[in-house]
C-alpha cells in the first residue's frame, strides 16, 4: 500500500493532496497564488489528519517540477524535498505540462495532438505536445507565439490547445478549422496516476541535485524611481 503526498504550486491554483495506490483520497486547493508558500505546510497537516495517517506512513512525495511560476516552483520543490529528507523517502516529480495534457485527454478525448500552454507573459508561453496516448511528441519549451505558430501541426490534424496560455493564443492564431480550445484543469486524479507510475518504476529524484524546470532564466527587476 503506497501513500503518496502531492504538492503542486506551479500555477495560480495550488494543490496539496494524498493518494493511496494511485487513487486520490483527499486534496485541498488554494486559488491565491501569492499565498502558496503559507498554504502548503498547513495543508499537508490537514490532508494527513483527514486521511487518518501520519507523516511516517508516506511512501513518497510527488511535486510538479515545472514549468510554471518561478516562485511557486521553488516553494513546492523546497517543501517536497524537506519532507523527503526528514523521512528518508523518495522524491517524485511530474511535468506540469504532462499532467495538463493528461487532464485534457481524459476530459476532452479525440484529438490528434494535445498542446497545453502556460502563460509566460507578453507573447510567450511554456508549451509541449502530446499524442492521444499521453506520449510526448514535442518536448517542453518556452515559445514566443506568432500567428502561424503550429502551422504544420494544424495541417496534419486536429490540435487541442489548453491552459491559460491558450487564451492569448486564441486571439493571435491565424484561422484554422483544426484548432480547438478547451479548459481542462488537472487535479489529484492526474497527479496520483503520474506519481504512482514513477513510484512503481523507481523513478526517484536526487534530493541534492533536482531543481525545478524553469525553461528560461528569471530576471529580477528594480524600481528605477525608488530613491
Amino acid at each position: 500500500m503506497a501513500w503518496i503526498l502531492h504538492i503542486d504550486t506551479a500555477l495560480s491554483r495550488a494543490i496539496v493532496g494524498l493518494s493511496k495506490d494511485g487513487q486520490p483520497v483527499t486534496e485541498l486547493f488554494n486559488e491565491r497564488q501569492h499565498d502558496h508558500a503559507a498554504f502548503v505546510q498547513p495543508a499537508v497537516q490537514q490532508v494527513l489528519e483527514k486521511a487518518g495517517i501520519a507523516l511516517h506512513d508516506l511512501a513518497a512525495v510527488g511535486v510538479t517540477a515545472g514549468p510554471g511560476s518561478y516562485t511557486g516552483l521553488r516553494v513546492g520543490m523546497a517543501s517536497a524535498k524537506g519532507i523527503c529528507y526528514a523521512l528518508d523517502i523518495p522524491l517524485l516529480t511530474a511535468s506540469t505540462l504532462e499532467v495538463m495534457a493528461a487532464a485534457a485527454i481524459t476530459y476532452v478525448p479525440g484529438y490528434d495532438v494535445y498542446c497545453p500552454m502556460i502563460d509566460a507573459r507578453r507573447s510567450e508561453v511554456y508549451t509541449a505536445q502530446y499524442d492521444i496516448g499521453g506520449r510526448e511528441i514535442q518536448k517542453p519549451q518556452a515559445l514566443i507565439l506568432a500567428g502561424n505558430s503550429f502551422e504544420q501541426e494544424l495541417i496534419r490534424g486536429k490540435v487541442l490547445f489548453t491552459g491559460n496560455g491558450a487564451v492569448k493564443w486564441k486571439e493571435m492564431i491565424n484561422p484554422s478549422a483544426n484548432a480547438f480550445f478547451e479548459q481542462a484543469d488537472y487535479n489529484g486524479a492526474q497527479l496520483a496516476a503520474n506519481f504512482l507510475n514513477s513510484f512503481k518504476n523507481k523513478e526517484f529524484c536526487d534530493l541534492a541535485y533536482t531543481d525545478p524546470l524553469y525553461l528560461k532564466d528569471f530576471h529580477f527587476t528594480t524600481n528605477k524611481n525608488k530613491a
